[in-house]
């Protein structure tokens, strides 16, 4: 049987790459999915919505185009996108009708806000908690993450549902660590190894879970219930995460917690004050006076 061959092809600037499939998977057929509901028909379309950066798929006289969100750029991945079309196209050939085919793991590097940090973004989820390691004693039942910090530039490493943001040590630089990295946590998961085992004590790493914390007033749910909406989805694009830390009521001081990228980050004082500070002022007015970090 003749294995698939899959090319890609992206006009600079544009958002929608055209992949070539040979043989055809089938000329005739020309539809469009919007979703990965709309992919029930189709193994290769669901394995694409996997994909964070996948708007909309189009199969259509035997080739496949897709359009992405604007969160990174075609020349980043098509490569490694036409190789994942072709994965999984001789995957589902070579296997018996019905049967399961094995999960395609794809992992994506994106640079974020913080120079020191960058983003590695997987096609299925890695965590059902957000979890900061600052250090390998804390990695005893984290085995990928122990992996990590066997690198010698590794400084801290947060963990989320479907990424992993990475800081660096002082005195180096990205520049070929970040596909060491993508290929290292790439393969580690396509040899279905262990991220976080089912022994791992959550008390180690302190002040990353909300649930821990003492009973909170009106005021620090809805404080809380804001930062949860309206700034994390932000904050989690660029690779970081924020935490309720306390509100101080006589004062109006409300202090958080940066994680991942966040933290260290240059920008992050102008984050606090002309994003999270005035959203919370805007939100609570009279509530609210001072947004601080408590890590900066």
């Amino acid at each position: 049987m003749n294995q698939t061959t899959v090319k890609g092809f992206h006009e600079k600037g544009s958002s929608l790459a055209k992949f070539e499939v040979k043989p055809p998977i089938n000329p005739t057929l020309n539809k469009v999915y919007f979703n990965i509901d709309d992919a029930d028909d189709s193994n290769l379309v669901k394995h694409l919505f996997y994909l964070p950066f996948v708007k909309k798929v189009e199969l259509k006289e035997g080739f496949v185009y897709i359009e992405k969100f604007d969160i990174l750029e075609w020349n980043e991945v098509i490569d490694e996108v036409a190789d994942e079309i072709k994965e999984i196209l001789n995957s589902t050939a070579a296997s018996e009708p019905n049967s399961k085919v094995k999960e395609s793991v794809s992992i994506y590097a994106e640079s974020t806000p913080n120079p020191n940090a960058m983003k590695f973004v997987a096609n299925k989820k890695l965590s059902t908690h957000s979890l900061l390691f600052d250090k390998i004693e804390q990695t005893k039942e984290a085995p990928m993450i122990n992996k990590l910090f066997k690198y010698e530039f590794v400084k801290e490493i947060f963990l989320d549902e479907n990424y992993i943001s990475i800081l660096i040590k002082e005195n180096f630089e990205w520049d070929h660590k970040a596909m060491e990295i993508r290929e290292f946590i790439q393969n580690y998961l396509k040899n279905e190894g262990e991220i976080i085992s089912r022994n791992f004590d959550f008390k180690i790493l302190n002040k990353t879970n909300l649930k821990s914390k003492p009973k909170l007033s009106e005021i620090e749910k809805k404080i809380v219930s804001i930062l949860e909406e309206y700034v994390k989805p932000a904050v989690a694009s660029d690779g970081g995460n924020i935490i309720f830390d306390s509100y101080d009521n006589s004062k109006q001081i409300v202090k958080v917690l940066l994680q991942g990228a966040c933290s260290g980050c240059p920008s992050s004082t102008y984050t606090l004050k002309n994003g999270i500070e005035n959203i919370l002022k805007d939100m609570l007015p009279g509530k609210i006076k001072v947004v601080e970090a408590v890590n900066t």
